[in-house]
């Protein structure tokens, strides 16, 4: 054994004895002396283990005199805080159950009606731990200790035991081979599309956290999981990642590194082709000089929300949120406050990728006991709801970690310890669960708010088709407000843009010296709600040069412009700001349906109503133009309802 070895061992016997010293101060002090001669002859001998601190003999001295004379109820709750004291539980447990029921009901026991319920619930013993609360309540003074919290405990019981008859969806399952190699592997974390599958792991006990890839084989299985990048990995702990939904933005924590601000700080690292950037420190925006990490970003990888033990939170940990800005720096975090945080711990949020569901776990609010995994939904004003617990089987009697769900709210991901052995009675030593990784299928009551999809593919150069490096941005048409904003990756050209079920959007792809590009995506009554995979070309900022405006809405036989066209307009107007040289016509056309020069005359209107809103909004007319072809130029035959769709459009055209 090394000297440093020896010195650990006789600072842990040192540690021992000291608790030792504690849990003998707080034995009963007074036992009723039996009448039966043998039975106190078997209490003496006990009582003179415990002053001369042989716990372990105690104990089995103790187990005679409970099996010679099983009524004697006091020598139970003696064992019991021997069995607490030396560490076993869950023999602690069964000592204060079996004695309980055999000693009056009196206040002189409502520390140990305390101690029973608290065991009880720490292994989902429900019942028992409601009995012994409901007893502790009518005989402790309200002044006791931790009455506020047995009162809390009672209603934790209450809660379960309603919560187990009414289970919500199935048990999660561990994940298959190859997944759940190591000894511990936690926070797992989805690109929208489920391709990829980033979780932290430690191949042994005595490992370090690094972060892991899986990628979904084409099967639907997860492959071999690997480092995620040397980039990335190193000799400190990398943990608790985050990735956006396009997979190009990642976000983790990381302890004790040189130039933190605290001892766990937040970093970022971008992909671009297949390479990850070094991290960079999220600076003291976001992080504190407290403990910060458990990071969840937002599809778009705008907005991080994450868990810190910072001051001024509500409870000892919270959960904050910071936002990154166009100049590419983060806000200042904010605390989310009440209803999300409570005075107890709140941590491990998940924002899903619809936006609109935040999960968390927190000990601070009715559940199932410790930990327990709540869901609450972005109100109209964009704060966030009341809490709601997710209920059993997601939730359970021991502390939850963190949770993920898809963005089609079809299949969760959690982490969880497998129960072992409990230390045999006497030993001192904490055997570490092994932490696996499970899935489930999600319930209704769980899923977000709104399903997501996505669609996804690359940007080109209409000319040269070599990708570009884009802004893809997604606007919602009914409130003109930006949701999404990636980036196409500058070698590959590749985006993903995640939509919400039940929405109309309107997506621009725009790049340096290129005309924007308009596509539409109309969720808002459709049943089919299905990923797509789209390209994307960019026509140079050139003369002859054409694009059609696809969110420019009018009424049939109207030229009037709808409310959801001031998207594409303001859009527009952004567009010849920025070049201001450029001269444009507004072309109109329309399908064959009724007389060409009904055609005629409706498509410049439209086209005009179109330069009137631009000329209003400070483009100057000498720039514009508007110009009306009625139904010719078609792009598609007029003989489906499909094509005539395609027909009816406004162009932009460089002149």
């Amino acid at each position: 054994m090394t000297v440093l070895g020896a010195l650990r061992l006789g600072m842990m016997w040192m540690l021992w004895l000291a608790s030792m010293g504690e849990a003998w101060s707080q034995l009963p002090v007074k036992v009723p002396t039996p009448t039966n001669t043998k039975a106190r002859s078997l209490l003496q001998k006990a009582q003179l283990q415990v002053k001369e601190r042989d716990f372990i003999k105690a104990i089995e001295t103790l187990n005679q005199l409970n099996e010679k004379f099983p009524s004697f109820g006091d020598a139970y709750l003696l064992k019991g805080s021997l069995l607490k004291a030396v560490g076993d539980n869950r023999g602690a447990f069964a000592a204060y159950r079996d004695g309980l029921t055999k000693v009056a009901l009196d206040a002189s026991h409502a520390s140990e009606y305390q101690l029973l319920g608290d065991l009880a619930l720490s292994y989902g013993e429900y019942q028992t731990a409601l009995d012994a609360y409901r007893r502790l309540l009518k005989v402790a003074p309200k002044t006791q200790r931790n009455m506020a919290k047995s009162e809390r405990q009672l209603k934790t019981c209450e809660f379960a035991l309603e919560a187990i008859k009414q289970p919500v969806g199935e048990a999660p399952v561990p994940l298959a081979a190859p997944m759940n190699s190591f000894k511990f592997q936690y926070f797992p974390a989805l690109t929208a599309d489920n391709r990829f599958l980033l979780f932290t792991g430690r191949p042994a006990a005595s490992s370090g956290e690094d972060l892991y890839i899986s990628r979904q084989n084409k099967d639907g299985s997860l492959g071999e999981p690997v480092p995620i990048s040397p980039a990335i990995n190193s000799s400190y702990n990398e943990g608790a990642g985050s990735i956006s939904g396009d997979g190009k933005t990642l976000v983790f924590a990381s302890c004790d590194r040189p130039k933190a601000i605290g001892n766990c700080d937040l970093y970022i690292s971008r992909r671009t082709g297949n390479n990850w950037s070094p991290p960079v420190n999220l600076g003291a925006n976001v992080n504190s000089t407290e403990w910060d990490s458990q990071p969840s970003l937002s599809a778009d990888g705008r907005t991080l929300y994450f868990t810190s033990t910072r001051r001024g939170g509500q409870g000892r940990e919270d959960i904050y949120v910071t936002t990154l800005q166009p100049d590419g720096t983060w806000t200042g975090a904010k605390n989310l406050g009440t209803p999300v945080n409570t005075v107890g711990k709140d941590m491990a949020p998940f924002i899903h990728a619809s936006g609109t569901t935040l999960y968390y776990v927190t000990d601070g609010l009715v559940g199932m006991g410790g930990l327990d995994v709540f869901r609450c939904e972005k109100t109209p004003a964009a704060t966030w709801g009341e809490p709601r617990n997710l209920g059993y089987p997601l939730n359970t009697f021991e502390d939850e970690a963190s949770l993920f769900i898809t963005s089609d709210n079809q299949k969760g991901f959690c982490s969880r310890s497998r129960a072992t052995e409990e230390p045999a009675a006497g030993s001192r030593l904490v055997r570490e669960r092994p932490v696996e990784l499970f899935s489930f299928a999600v319930p209704p009551p769980v899923k977000a708010r709104e399903t997501s999809t996505y669609t996804q593919g690359r940007v080109f150069d209409a000319n040269t088709k070599k990708p570009l490096k884009a802004e893809v941005k997604l606007y919602d048409l009914d409130t003109d407000v930006l949701t999404q904003f990636v980036i196409s990756d500058p070698e590959y050209g590749d985006y993903t843009v995640v939509l919400n079920e039940g929405h109309h959007y309107a997506m621009y792809a725009a790049a340096d010296k290129y005309l924007l590009k308009s596509l539409s995506f109309d969720y808002s009554d459709q049943h089919t709600f299905n990923p797509q995979a789209l390209d994307i070309y960019l026509e140079p900022v050139r003369a002859g040069r054409s694009v059609v405006l696809n969110n420019l809405f009018f009424d049939t036989n109207k030229y009037d412009l709808k409310p959801q066209s001031r998207t594409e307009l303001n859009r527009l107007i952004e567009f010849l700001r920025q070049y201001r040289d450029v001269q444009i016509e507004v072309s109109g056309f329309t399908d064959n349906v009724g007389t060409p020069e009904t055609n005629l005359q409706l498509s410049q209107r439209r086209a005009q109503s179109v330069v009137e809103y631009l000329s209003g909004h400070g483009i100057s007319v000498n720039r514009l133009r508007s110009k009306g072809y009625g139904e010719g130029r078609p792009l598609a035959a007029n003989d489906t309802e499909p094509h005539r769709r395609l027909n009816r459009r406004i162009e932009l055209h460089i002149l």
